[in-house]
């Protein structure tokens, strides 16, 4: 296998910059330009020259024996000044190296999977922690990062082999008599694995939106206050205001982080009907945004009605409060007037949701969740007509064992690799 190499940190100019090689000759290649032995475990301060002799840079040299590393392999680390001109050189004397080139985009992390340092939903829970923006996604992506996801899914493994074992060796024995009957044990297996296959399927909905992000639409009539709320959320001039009605035309998206949750905030056009071509486009998207939506603010006015059918759900409130005398429930943007009140609530209501989230934050842990709840339900089903179905059963017990190594990666995921990787930085 080649050794590879590439700049782990940042790029640009920083106190210390962070060049990673991993493979069968990182040991040798740090050794190469540090000039001397490495430990095989350690750190070690060395001055880094090229093959002709010519000072590179001073480095901590540190070294990871194979079996120890993040990849799996044999590493060394140089942290080196971070100079732009510097790291080139450091680079490209490495470049120079036999049986040495640079690393591709993910291929650090890619080697960890294949070499059984990390189940796909960890390498799935690295990307998402680098990409995370609040706490809640740092805290979600912490949590799956940490393996616990392909911990369970191993545990519903083994009940299941174990399950699939005893039918399998019933039909083993089919012209036998068989002591004992296995049925309440496999159906006790089968029901166990599967309250937690469907507990933790109902929760990656919301897990994906914590990964994501939380959309909160404004909608209303035209000229409610529908922009001048947006910006006073946003806190600077994020939309166009005016007191022509229909003004907003297009969908206005602010990002903002609510106590750690990520919340996108869309300023919709104006409910209403219209002869105007341009307009009615806006008003469609609206619907279609607001209808799409995690969670609607309705801003409402006395003596007008908005064109949308309300749910439960909905934060309805007041609009324009300050032009008005003891109003409950009333916001204000341009006043600032129950807007703490308004975004303690979008808190609260996203909060609560997130209360329901799993591990499990992609459309693909979904997908291989209910496959292997879909094949559980068959099996007990299938269970309960007796021995002479037992073949049945065994294959749809197989079935979601299938489901389950897909989720971790074991099989099935080749396509999907080369999706995750590419979204990998060099160093990584």
């Amino acid at each position: 296998m080649d050794t590879i190499f590439a700049l782990a940190s940042a790029q640009g100019k920083a106190g210390v910059a962070v060049i990673r090689v991993s493979g069968p000759q990182a040991h040798a290649a740090a050794k190469a330009l540090g000039g001397s032995r490495l430990p095989e475990r350690g750190m070690t301060l060395r001055v880094l020259r090229d093959s002709h002799g010519d000072r590179l840079d001073e480095a901590l040299i540190l070294t990871f024996p194979h079996g120890a590393s993040f990849t799996g392999e044999e590493v060394a680390e140089l942290q080196v000044h971070g100079s732009i001109a510097g790291i080139t050189a450091v680079l490209d004397a490495l470049s120079a190296l036999p049986g040495l080139r640079p690393a591709e985009p993910g291929e650090f992390t890619r080697r960890a999977l294949e070499n059984g340092r990390m189940d796909l939903t960890q390498v799935e829970a690295l990307a998402d922690l680098i990409d995370s923006e609040t706490e809640a996604q740092r805290r979600q992506a912490q949590r799956a990062l940490s393996g616990k996801l392909g911990d369970i899914a191993e545990a519903w493994r083994r009940d299941l082999i174990r399950a699939a074992a005893l039918i399998e060796a019933t039909i083993d024995f089919a012209d036998e008599e068989v002591p004992v009957d296995v049925t309440p044990e496999v159906s006790t297996l089968i029901a166990s694995v599967l309250a937690g296959v469907s507990r933790e399927a109902a929760g990656v909905d919301v897990a994906e939106r914590v990964r994501s992000g939380f959309e909160v639409a404004i909608v209303g009539a035209p000229n409610v206050g529908k922009s001048t709320l947006l910006n006073a959320l946003a806190g600077r001039q994020a939309a166009i205001t005016s007191e022509i009605a229909g003004t907003t035309r297009d969908v206005i998206e602010v990002r903002m982080d609510l106590e750690g949750l990520p919340v996108t905030f869309l300023d919709t056009a104006g409910l209403r009907e219209t002869e105007d071509a341009v307009e009615e486009i806006g008003v469609q998207l609206a619907r279609s945004r607001a209808e799409a939506a995690d969670l609607r603010i309705v801003l409402l006015e006395e003596g007008r009605e908005v064109d949308i059918p309300l749910v439960d759900s909905d934060l309805t409130m007041r609009a324009k409060a300050d032009l008005a005398e003891d109003v409950e429930n009333g916001v204000s943007g341009l006043t600032g007037q129950g807007i703490d009140k308004l975004v303690d609530d979008i808190t609260r209501e996203l909060r609560s949701r997130t209360a329901a989230a799993g591990l499990s934050s992609r459309q693909r842990h979904k997908y291989a969740l209910q496959q292997a709840e879909t094949g559980l339900r068959a099996a007990e089903g299938v269970l309960e007509r007796g021995p002479d179905y037992y073949e049945l059963v065994a294959e749809e017990i197989r079935r979601s064992i299938r489901a389950l190594e897909s989720l971790v990666g074991r099989v099935d995921v080749e396509d999907y690799l080369d999706e995750i990787f590419s979204s990998f930085c060099l160093g990584k």
